[in-house]
């Protein structure tokens, strides 16, 4: 890929009039944050803009520039391109052209996909990733940051634990460049420097254990192991190594007892993977746990606020910073109460299938449905995805699943049965393993229920 950063180094160079489009999550407000620094400290005039998927094909393109950063490859953009445009895509998606695509056309063409070099977009390289390459190329290895909160916040060392091909030298750079302390086999709780740590652990919901949804429960356990005294609470970033060890064993006892043998060996992913600190935010801050930074991120991008995390990426942490906390405690607020509708009487709002079980989510917001569907799976069966449904302002359905991770690791890869069946009831759709999405029309539900239930056949263990 080095001789397309190098042409894209030349495009952006030969260009004033310039636009961006990027994806609306934490890979995308993270790949616009870094587009945006190359081009001001370039002296590039440019405008930004976050959007969904579903705006992009066919869309008009109204500048001699227009860069798409994680998304592009997947949508018709260069439809009405015009004679002399140019356009860059940055993306590690599945693409719908070949890199022989741009032969023979009247506008520039220039798609940047790890795809087409055989590297996988899903674990080694992801949107923020790839704009982190092209500000290398413009010699702004101080971006390295940010390119490595893309890749957590896009869920790419999940399955592992720790990243992978291009990730790992975007962490390295980072590390070298002074920004990252990487712990390597942490413990993999969310929350570690601003989260109790007897909250924290009640949200485990890989597998459904005493401490799920029960903080009595997990500030009895750890007392009883002796982490915590009864008035002097600690978050998880406070732990000592004893204690760590202490609560790893405790975790990895109360998992073996709960899950099927053929779960067992993935018990240690489940509870341990690497941590990333960054060292410039300040200590005690979300901004300094990766984890919690990039929930932040996402935050903005369902609350459609995204030009404030991309300030606070590009070094705002005066007026920028007190605005993202503002979302942040907004969001949180109407995650709860979209929790407390649903799990106010879960046996009847959560149905069960054979192999899958959904709610429908009337009334919240399409941006926060997948967050909640994660939140839900603590009251959930665990061997089984859940699937939440809400309705779109075009009148078609949001459909979002998650499951555990356990059963990612077993290779159920959902975001391709999802692309799968959206697609086979006129809607589209997918995403990665654990948590993916789709939209479909409004009528099609419970075909779409009925398809996705049996495409599970023999895949689950019930």
């Amino acid at each position: 890929m080095s001789e397309q950063y190098a042409e894209a180094r030349e495009i952006i160079t030969s260009s004033d009039d310039i636009k961006v489009y990027s994806h609306i999550d934490c890979d995308g407000i993270c790949s616009g944050a870094i587009l945006s620094t190359i081009l001001d400290r370039q002296n590039k005039e440019h405008e930004i803009e976050f959007v969904n998927l579903d705006v992009l094909d066919d869309i008009e393109l109204t500048h001699e520039l227009t860069i798409f950063s994680d998304l592009g490859s997947g949508q018709r953009i260069d439809t009405n391109a015009k004679n002399g445009q140019k356009i860059i895509i940055l993306d590690h998606h599945p693409p719908l052209r070949d890199l022989d695509y741009r032969e023979g056309k009247d506008y520039t063409y220039l798609e940047i996909n790890p795809i087409h070099h055989g590297i996988d977009g899903s674990y080694c390289v992801c949107g923020g990733g790839l704009c982190y390459f092209l500000s290398k190329e413009f010699g702004y290895d101080d971006l390295s940051w940010i390119g490595l909160l893309s890749a957590v916040g896009d869920m790419q060392n999940t399955t592992t634990g720790h990243f992978e091909g291009l990730n790992e030298i975007i962490q390295q750079d980072a590390i070298d460049g002074g920004y990252l302390e990487v712990n390597k086999n942490d413990l993999n709780i969310y929350g570690r420097q601003t989260r109790p740590l007897f909250v924290a652990l009640s949200y485990f919901s890989d597998v459904k254990l005493p401490i799920t949804n029960n903080t009595n429960e997990t500030m009895a356990v750890l007392e009883e192991l002796g982490i915590e005294e009864k008035h002097k609470r600690k978050t998880l970033g406070q732990l000592t190594m004893e204690d760590k060890q202490k609560l790893y064993q405790y975790l990895s006892r109360s998992i073996s007892q709960a899950v099927p043998g053929k779960y067992v060996k993935y018990i240690s992913r489940l509870i341990l993977g690497d941590s990333y600190t960054f060292l410039q935010e300040d200590k005690g801050s979300f901004l300094r746990d990766a984890s919690e930074f990039s929930t932040a991120m996402n935050a903005c991008g369902r609350n459609h606020k995204e030009e404030i995390a991309m300030e606070v990426l590009k070094g705002d942490r005066i007026e920028s910073l007190d605005d993202l906390e503002a979302v942040s405690l907004e969001h949180r607020r109407n995650i709860a109460q979209a929790i407390e509708k649903v799990t106010a009487d879960a046996e009847s709002n959560i149905i069960e299938l054979e192999n899958l079980q959904y709610f429908d989510g009337t009334g919240i917001k399409p941006e926060i449905v997948g967050t909640i569907t994660g939140m839900i799976l603590g009251y959930c069966n665990w061997q089984k995805p859940i699937i939440g449904f809400t309705q779109t302002e075009s009148d078609g359905l949001k459909v979002s699943l998650r499951c555990s991770r356990l059963l990612s690791y077993d290779g159920i890869h959902f975001g391709n049965i999802i692309r799968q069946v959206a697609g086979d009831v006129g809607g589209t759709g997918g995403g990665h393993s654990m948590a993916c999405g789709a939209y479909i029309p409004l009528e099609k539900k419970e075909e779409f229920l009925s398809r996705f239930n049996n495409e599970l056949n023999g895949k689950l263990i019930n």
